[in-house]
């Protein structure tokens, strides 16, 4: 029998991305294939993506590792969603919560009936209708119910944790099961001369590795995928113009609340993420209307608490490759693409792409049609990601700064403006059933950047028997007596997970 079976791998690059792929490839393959990372201490990560989505538990779960254990190791802390102030209007604030908005209660969805008793006058703003956004207001967390016959069962949670804290505890668990890290730097890489795969990789005092298949998570660069196969990058600047960002740490000035923030400035927007150790902060900004020296100062004009370093500056093309897996090398993290951290999709970006991998995973004829299908879904979850992050920019009343007129007036993809026709034509959320971004997502960002739907659902007016008033009153009383009853957000990482 003639064995085709992928027998090396070789991943160019550390970081989280670099050692999230070596631990689900060393926890899927069962020590079966050598798997080799290289990354050189010469070459630092970008390590600023704290903040991450509810998915990444599944991602943990799959390699068995203890939550509280990954939070005590990471300083990590707990993310029920994210706080957006200034993006609408100066001055407004919504939410964007992790799980359900409300509760069903009949066959109507229930942001039906609160369009329609708003229109009747009740000024209740959805978010109260989110178990997660009561809670995170309070200050309150713990694990969400599983009876769910509870309010408590309605929300999701995810996580602020350090990035460079937990490339370094994936690296121990992939290391534990077989994974070799090498030290170098790639200096040349060699191609097969009869199809153009690669074949090894050069490393700097003369070492040489050799593999069947090549993960690229060099960043940036895009050492392999870009420098060596000359893939291609699609821009989609001028849909997200900002193209720069400086990222520092501060000293906290408060307790650690259970969300990310992140406010609008008049040229980009700034993040605040809560560890349990310091504050991640940085400012996403659009060069052609701020400088980089003025964008550091506003930065460090708007923290909470002491800076703890220098800030640092970061330049990026929001967009992707224009294909993921090439030959025989799959791009992840920012060697594929960036999108802007707005939603915190860097990190689920490269484990849905590991998913995919490892559901197509290759033998060493690299079927052409497996390949094609890796980069038909990739190509689709960045696109409607995309068009998520384009709806925060584009649906904006303000017209105090360039950035913001210029992001209301421009022409949006076609996918984009359909799910907008559809919300403001009748209250419809239309997410397709693979977007990493569901109803709920789309309800909250779509209702929160104050789009208003000129009629609500007709069947909510022939259903008079449903007492939607009353339920949406109960509702949201049941929901703040319940936030009451659990622990503050650091009090539950007090008793579970407090890191030293």
């Amino acid at each position: 029998m003639n064995d085709r079976r992928i027998r090396r791998i070789a991943i160019v690059g550390g970081g989280s991305a670099g050692w999230m792929a070596a631990a689900a490839l060393a926890n899927a393959l069962q020590g079966n294939c050598r798997i080799e990372l290289v990354e050189s201490d010469e070459i630092g990560t970008v390590g600023v993506g704290e903040a991450t989505l509810p998915p990444i538990k599944r991602f943990n779960q799959m390699l068995g590792i203890d939550e509280h254990a990954f939070v005590v190791a990471t300083q990590g802390t707990f993310k029920l969603g994210i706080d957006f102030h200034n993006w609408s209007s100066l001055g407004h604030r919504y939410f964007h919560p992790f799980g359900q908005i409300g509760v069903p209660f009949d066959a109507v969805p229930f942001h039906q009936y609160w369009l329609r008793e708003r229109a009747r006058g009740d000024a209740a703003p959805l978010q109260d209708y989110a178990f997660a956004w009561v809670a995170a207001r309070h200050g309150r967390f713990e694990r969400p119910s599983t009876d769910s016959r509870y309010v408590q069962s309605t929300f999701d949670y995810a996580y602020h944790f350090d990035a460079a804290l937990y490339a370094r505890f994936l690296r121990r668990y992939a290391e534990q099961r077989g994974v070799i890290r090498t030290e170098g730097k790639v200096v040349d890489v060699a191609l097969r001369p009869e199809d153009g795969f690669i074949q090894s990789l050069a490393l700097a005092g003369g070492a040489r590795v050799e593999a069947d298949f090549f993960i690229d998570c060099s960043g940036f660069r895009g050492v392999l995928i870009e420098g060596v196969l000359n893939t291609g990058y699609e821009s989609w600047n001028h849909w997200l113009p900002c193209d720069r960002a400086v990222a520092v740490p501060s000293e906290h000035a408060g307790e650690p609340v259970p969300y990310t923030r992140a406010t609008a400035r008049d040229a980009g927007w700034q993040w605040r993420i809560p560890l349990q150790h310091r504050v991640g902060n940085g400012l996403v900004y659009c060069s052609r209307y701020l400088g980089d020296d003025a964008a550091a100062a506003l930065l460090l004009a708007n923290l909470e608490g002491k800076a703890l370093d220098e800030p640092r500056l970061l330049r990026f093309v929001a967009g992707r490759r224009r294909k993921f897996w090439n030959r025989n090398c799959v791009a992840l993290g920012l060697a594929a693409g960036f999108m802007e951290p707005i939603e915190s999709t860097s990190i689920h970006l490269v484990q849905s792409s590991l998913a995919r991998l490892l559901a197509l995973f290759p033998d060493r004829d690299f079927d052409p049609l497996a390949v094609h299908e890796f980069n038909r879904i990739t190509h689709a979850e960045y696109e409607r990601i995309r068009d998520f992050l384009i709806l925060h920019y584009h649906a904006t009343q303000r017209d105090d700064a360039p950035l913001w007129r210029e992001t209301a007036a421009m022409a949006i993809p076609d996918t984009l403006q359909y799910k907008i026709d559809q919300f403001r034509s009748g209250g419809r959320t239309v997410a397709e059933p693979l977007e990493l971004f569901q109803n709920s997502n789309w309800l909250a960002v779509l209702v929160g950047q104050e789009i208003r739907p000129v009629r609500h659902d007709p069947l909510a007016d022939m259903r008079e028997q449903i007492d939607a008033a009353r339920f949406l009153a109960d509702l949201r009383q049941l929901m703040e007596e319940a936030a009451q009853t659990m622990p503050s957000h650091l009090e539950y990482i007090r008793r579970h997970c407090a890191a030293a």
